[in-house]
């Protein structure tokens, strides 16, 4: 495997980016938050990938956390104008991608793993994997956006609990608090990540955008204003083909050729 920190992977539609630091459990640094970040806006850009996978090298983690002593290295100015910049932004991009986002999870999500994957829109996790915030521990607290995703993703009771005790809950109970979608046993993740993968990439990749782009903004406003929004974009999506396209070929009895126009 290369040694690259960052590793991206196609099939037809469906791209995988990969974490690469098994070494250190794909801990992320500043250098490899950049070169994530310019393979995910590269995937981004290419018109042949319709959803993007994220996972991380190895059998142990998805993303063990940030550096710990790159941490203590820092004071406040230049953590909040280098790492905390770079790893916001980043996660941001994430999360208001045009392109669904899956993770497959297949290992340790602590610190920032977690936080990544509140950004992703699909979380499958193997029966091998640990969520955790366990900043707390270090005399911190989460700061790449996970103390306001978490709040606004499950009970706040919950993100609390989580938050302040630093424990580690087990894949089986992340999906109960609706961290993620399900489990899967780990020796079949990638293939279950891939196969539903490929099921969003046969769909509209330009309804697919409009869609995320409503549920992005919708969830930020009041729902009367929500719901005009709504009106509004789906509306505009009945002014593409591939709406045509799709409720002819119900009429006709036959798949679909979406062509993102």
């Amino acid at each position: 495997m290369s040694d690259a920190p960052i590793l991206t992977d196609r099939h037809d539609a469906v791209a995988v980016l990969t974490i690469n630091r098994p070494r250190v459990l794909n801990a992320l640094d500043v250098p490899t938050l950049l070169a994530f970040e310019q393979a995910f806006c590269a995937l981004e850009l290419d018109p042949a990938v319709h959803v993007i996978v994220i996972t991380g090298a190895g059998e142990r983690a998805f993303v063990a956390g940030g550096d710990i002593a790159d941490l203590d290295s820092r004071q406040g100015l230049a953590h909040y104008q280098e790492f905390a910049e770079v790893i916001h932004r980043v996660f941001r991009r994430v999360e208001t991608s045009d392109k669904p986002t899956i993770a497959a999870v297949n290992g340790f999500a602590l610190g920032g793993g977690t936080e990544l994957l509140l950004c992703t829109d699909i979380r499958l996790l193997a029966d091998t994997a640990q969520l955790a915030l366990p900043e707390i521990n270090l005399g911190l607290f989460p700061g790449a956006g996970g103390s306001q995703r978490l709040l606004r993703q499950i009970p706040a009771c919950r993100a609390r609990e989580l938050m302040f005790t630093g424990d580690r809950i087990d894949a089986q109970t992340a999906v109960s608090l609706g961290l993620a979608n399900r489990v899967v046993p780990a020796a079949q993740l990638m293939d279950e990540a891939l196969s539903l993968a490929a099921r969003i990439a046969a769909k509209s990749p330009l309804t697919l955008k409009l869609l995320k782009r409503n549920l992005l903004h919708g969830a930020d406003m009041p729902l009367p204003a929500a719901l005009a929004h709504e009106q509004a974009v789906i509306s505009l999506v009945l002014d593409s083909a591939d709406a045509h396209e799709g409720c002819r070929a119900f009429l006709e009895k036959r798949p679909a050729q979406f062509r993102g126009e």
